[in-house]
Parts: structure tokens; sequence; C-alpha cells
């Protein structure tokens, strides 16, 4: 059997796979479209998302 080359997450930890996920639905756009950040005051919605996933995991 030859090897995967399409699988372009192999060999990356599951935080970082989560995180490229994160990257490639474009979350910006779906804070400006719902207004995410704006009462925030400590984290804004990226690094909010990122932090508890990296409780979770």
């Amino acid at each position: 059997m030859g090897k995967n080359t399409e699988i372009k997450l192999v060999g990356q930890p599951i935080f970082k796979q989560a995180i490229n996920l994160i990257d490639a639905i474009n979350v910006s756009s779906l804070v400006k479209k719902h207004g995410a950040d704006h009462y925030y005051k400590t984290f804004k919605a990226k690094p909010q998302l990122v932090t508890m996933l990296f409780g979770v995991l």
C-alpha cells in the first residue's frame, strides 16, 4: 500500500488539527455576522474558542 498524500493532517497533534479546521471554517466572518465580539471584555471570540477547545481536549 502506498502513502495517502491527500491527507494533510497526518503527524500533527489533535489540537493543531482542530485549530486548522477552525481556520478553514473562517470564524472571523461568523463573528462579524453575529456580532459576537460586541461586548467582549477579556477574550475575543476566536481566542475564547481556542481556549475552550484546549480545556476540552
